[in-house]
């Protein structure tokens, strides 16, 4: 009942959860042109899920899911899903796990581009976000929401559900069991080096949760207050993690989200891609919510609008803090980046939003 009152005056008074103040972009993240400056690779239709697989790199594209050994300007096409990739995953043993909404799992046989497709029953493969192996066996699975599909995460973030979950998957008889639930929205998770415990962002939340994967402790937040939404993660090779920031957190739509009545109306009647949302992408159309600072709309001087889309990548230590950061800002169209590996001397870094897939030099960003 205590907590009842709590919530109720927190949302009258705007503070703790009904607040909407963003945190700044300061210190390790503050703003560079990092990635507006990086080399470009290629250009392509939403990239998305790169990873490694021997002197490869390996990245989707739409149902596709392709290969580079160097030359990016002509990538091999390695095999073509029944619908989008939603994740992806490289096995110690060298095979390929892969996930879409039709198909559900997939296991790829890299070197003979054969592919087996295991039945998992209890997965919904619609909202299925990222996945990494634990061992040659055993596959960690995220699941962001089982009430909206990965189409429809702008829809899931305005609703501010709680319904995303962890699975652990045992190839060996493609048995699923959730060892995480109630999850704000998980988009992305690593093993971590003891094997036992799995760093997992929790993007409605703005926070990452370190995860017992034994289950005997309950998820335990180890970064929090993030200015934007933290998806997938992969590994530093100076040891850390690299954390992608899909879309950047702002004040008008923490306020859309406390306004019931406003959000299911807006939803309902507008075009979701008019939606006061975060977005992959912004600019493709004057009938978009407005975004960045003196803009002329209508004839009228327009001194300031929240940020929709942005690009940031984050480097974090072995301790999960923030040492440095990559960014392409309001006014730059590399957005929405959603995935990263390390390859050769650089980072490696799909921008969904951007349509292109970019190097950034390590040294950049210290």
């Amino acid at each position: 009942m205590a907590n009842v009152f709590t919530l109720a005056a927190d949302r009258f008074l705007g503070r703790g959860e009904a607040s909407v103040a963003i945190p700044p972009m300061d210190g390790a993240l503050k703003p560079n042109s990092a990635v507006d400056k990086a080399d470009h690779l290629l250009t392509i239709a939403r990239p998305d899920n790169l990873l490694r697989a021997g002197n490869s790199v390996l990245f989707s594209s739409g149902r596709k899911l392709l290969a580079v050994s160097g030359n990016w300007s002509k990538p091999e096409p390695v095999v073509e899903c029944e619908a989008e990739i939603l994740a992806t995953a490289s096995g110690p043993d060298g095979s390929i796990a892969i996930f879409d909404e039709v198909r559900g799992l997939s296991l790829l046989d890299i070197s003979k581009r054969s592919m087996v497709r295991r039945n998992v029953a209890r997965l919904p493969f619609a909202s299925v976000t990222a996945a990494t192996f634990r061992d040659a066996d055993t596959l960690l699975v995220c699941v962001g929401s089982t009430r909206n599909s990965v189409a429809e995460w702008q829809r899931d973030l305005l609703e501010s559900e709680t319904a995303g979950s962890v699975w652990s998957v045992d190839l060996r008889n493609s048995e699923a069991k959730p060892i995480a639930q109630g999850l704000s929205y998980p988009a992305g998770c690593i093993v971590l080096a003891d094997g036992k415990n799995a760093l997992v962002s929790e993007s409605w939340k703005n926070r990452l949760v370190l995860l017992d994967l034994d289950q005997k402790k309950a998820p335990a937040p180890v970064l929090t207050a993030l200015p934007g939404y933290p998806g997938r993660l992969s590994p530093r090779a100076q040891g850390g993690t690299w954390l992608s920031l899909f879309a950047p957190r702002n004040q008008l739509v923490e306020f859309v989200r406390r306004e019931r009545t406003y959000r299911r109306a807006m939803m309902a009647e507008v075009p979701k891609e008019f939606w006061v949302a975060p977005a992959l992408s912004s600019g493709a159309s004057f009938s978009e919510p407005m975004q960045g600072g003196a803009l002329i709309q209508m004839g009228i001087l327009k001194p300031w609008a929240p940020t929709r889309s942005y690009g940031l990548v984050v480097a974090l230590d072995d301790h999960h803090s923030p040492v440095a950061s990559f960014h392409s800002r309001t006014g730059g169209t590399r957005h929405g980046l959603t995935s990263t590996v390390e390859y050769g001397s650089g980072l490696v870094v799909a921008s969904k939003g951007g349509d292109e897939i970019i190097s950034i030099a390590l040294s950049d960003g210290g």
